[in-house]
Parts: C-alpha cells; structure tokens; sequence
C-alpha cells in the first residue's frame, strides 16, 4: 500500500491538472471560433466584393449605354461682330465731268484735229463744219442790212428837210409826218436787219467746234465729210466727240436700304479695282441722293477720288468698301447651323445636356456664314447641322466644339 503521504500527493497533483486541460480546451476552441470568424468574413467580404462589382459594372454599362444612346452633335460659340459693318458694294467709276460735243448748225464735216486720247485745253479748236447755206445767208443778210441803211440815210434826209420846210410853210404838216414815219420805219428795217446779220455770223461761228474745258477726247464719232445735224434740230444728232475730265474722279454706289441711316457726308472709303491687285484707293464720300430708290431700294451715293495722274481710267468697276456704324452689335453662325421651321427660323442651343430651339432673327447673308440680329447670348452653344427631327428639351451629347469659321 502506498503511504498515506503519496496518496494525498497524487490526489492534489490530479486537481490541479484538470483545470489546467480545461484552460487549454476554451483556449483551443476560442481560436477555432476566431479562424471560423475570420474565414467567414473573409468569404463575405469575397462575396460583397464580387457583387458590388457586378453592381458598378451593371451601372456603368447601363450609363454607357444611355450615353450612348443620346445624339452627339457638333456646337459652336456665335461670333460677335464689331459694331462697325464693313460693306462691299459694286461702284461705277465716271469722270468729275464729262460731255458730247455737239455741233449748233448743219453741214459737212471739214476737219477734225484731234483723235481719241488726246489731252485738249478749254477753247482749243476741235473740228471744222463746211456750212455754204449759212454762208450764204449770212452774205444776204448783210445786203438787206446795207439796203435797209441806205433807206434810212434817205428818209432821215427828207424827214431832215421837210421839218425845215415846215417853218416857212412850203410844205403841210401831213408831208412831215409821212417824213418822220418813213425814217422811224427803216430804222426799224435796219435794227431788224443787223439782228438778222448777228444771227448768221453766230451759225457761221458754230462752224468751229471749240474744247468748252479741260480734258481728253474720249471718243470720235465722225470723220472728214460726214453730214452733220445740229444738236438743236428734230433730226438724228450727231455728237462729234466724248470729252472727259479725269483729273477727278465720281464713284456713284447704291447702297441698300438698311445700311442708309448709317451713310454720311464725309466718310472714307476704299477703293479696289482689277487691275491693280492688292492696292487701294481713297475716296471721300461727298454726297448722297437723300431718297430711296422706289425700285431697287437703295440709296445712291457719290464719292469722289482724286486722280491727278490720270491712273484711274473713266468707266472702270470698282469695289467699294465702306465701314458703316451698325445699331449694335451681332452675331455671326455659321448658314448650317439654322433651322427652318413653320413657326419660324430656329437654332438647336445645347444648355446642360439639353436642346432648347431658340428663334432668331436673320440679318445679312455673307454666303457660308449668316448675320443674327437677335435671338443669341454670347456664350451659347449651337448645334451645328442640327438634325430636322431634333426638339425641345432633347437630351444630347456634344462630341466636337467647332468655331465658326471651321463649320462646313
């Protein structure tokens, strides 16, 4: 038998054992619960994270594709114009002054003595008429006169001669007054006679046809022997010569109606021609007609260009430009951008993803641009080649800004 002492030992180490595999075993099973946690939520956090992201990409398939399902368009930003418009407008370049020359009697063309081109002074001698009738008329008209003076010598002779006679009584009143009636009537025939006289040498002077200014002949209409009409008769008229004076010059514009009240005496304008690529000429506008014209509708409009040197020629077009003060500001689109509808004209402007169809008001066509007098804020986004189908309150999205210059 074990001893008393042993039994007691063995019985104490055995409680003292069983709490301490009790301790290990809630220890051990502890740990197990805690790996379980932790492979449970790990497998959760594995399942929410596969269908959050099938989730999102559910999401953003489906705004992928509203997105792709909405109209992408074009916009682009109105220009603004300055408040000066410049215009161009065809001009008709003539000279300051310009004449026929005509002839003031009939007859035959004896002489002419410049040819077109040439540069002529006032009262130079231009051509010669050959006119016998006249001559002729002229030479009877000057024997009446001769007639009609030697009447009146004699009558104031005998009238002189009758009133001395009338003192003495030699002769009775009646024979004075018949005396004093004769004289008063050929000194009428002779008045009459010297105006016929002055008559004719006036039509003989018409035979020399006389530069009446300053110019160059810019045509010649006849030649030597040629019947002539004068200027003044009912028959066909025949002018002689073209005489110009260049050394200033009238550009004449009609220019339309809603640019009137912008046109003033005394504004510049430019001048292009042709012939001379790349350069211009200044010229002063000097007047205007002051009234519309009821059937073009414009306003014409003189401006005068110096030309002293003659560079300029008669009769040339010319492109006129003139920058005329506008009312206010406008806005330039591009002509694709409008939308023709029965209401009106209309332009497709995109404001936060959305169309609204805005009326304008059209000014002037410029060809592949178009003046918006009102209807546009500068900021605005217009859709460019804006579908027919298009309407308010669309959705749309913008794939390419363009500027207006760049529109097609």
């Amino acid at each position: 038998m074990l001893p008393q002492t042993e039994i007691e030992d063995r019985r104490q180490i055995g409680e003292q054992t069983l709490p301490i595999n009790h301790a290990e075993a809630e220890k051990r099973s502890r740990k197990r619960w805690v790996v379980l946690a932790i492979a449970v939520a790990a497998v959760a956090a594995l399942l929410v994270s596969g269908i959050w992201s099938r989730v999102k990409a559910g999401a953003n398939l489906r705004a992928e594709t509203a997105q792709a399902a909405l109209p992408a368009v074009s916009v682009v930003t109105p220009k603004q114009t300055a408040p000066t418009d410049e215009i161009i407008l065809p001009g008709n370049v003539q000279p300051f002054i310009t004449s026929p020359i005509y002839s003031r009697t009939n007859g035959y063309l004896k002489k002419w003595y410049f040819d077109i081109g040439a540069h002529v002074k006032q009262g130079q001698l231009l051509a010669v008429i050959e006119t016998p009738e006249v001559d002729q008329q002229l030479e009877q008209a000057r024997s009446n006169l001769l007639t009609a003076q030697a009447n009146l010598e004699l009558a104031s002779i005998t009238k002189t001669r009758y009133q001395g006679l009338l003192k003495s009584n030699a002769v009775s009143q009646q024979d004075v007054d018949n005396a004093v009636g004769t004289y008063n009537a050929n000194k009428a025939v002779v008045e009459a006679d010297k105006a016929a006289v002055e008559q004719y040498s006036a039509l003989v002077s018409f035979e020399k046809i006389y530069a009446p200014f300053d110019g160059v002949i810019t045509a010649r209409n006849t030649d030597i022997g040629d019947l002539i009409n004068s200027g003044s008769s009912s028959n066909v008229k025949t002018d002689l010569f073209h005489i110009a004076q260049p050394g200033k010059l009238r550009v004449y514009v009609n220019v339309p109606e809603e640019y009137s009240q912008g046109i003033k005496a005394g504004m510049t304008a430019d001048l292009n021609l042709t012939e001379f690529p790349g350069r211009k000429f200044q010229g002063k506008l000097v007047r205007t007609a002051e009234a519309i014209n009821l059937t073009t509708r414009t306003l014409l409009i003189e401006i005068d260009v110096d030309n002293p040197t003659g560079t300029l020629l008669t009769g040339s077009y010319a492109e006129v430009h003139l920058a005329v003060p506008t009312q206010a500001s406008t806005f330039l689109l591009p002509v694709n951008a409008l939308l023709f509808r029965s209401e009106g004209l209309r332009v497709a402007v995109v404001n936060g993803g959305k169309v609204t169809l805005s009326p304008v008001a059209p000014g002037h066509d410029f060809g592949n641009q178009i003046e918006i007098v009102s209807g546009l804020k500068p900021n605005d986004q217009v859709i460019v080649n804006p579908p027919d189908s298009i309407v308010s309150g669309q959705e749309v999205q913008i794939v390419q800004a363009t500027l207006p210059g760049d529109a097609k």
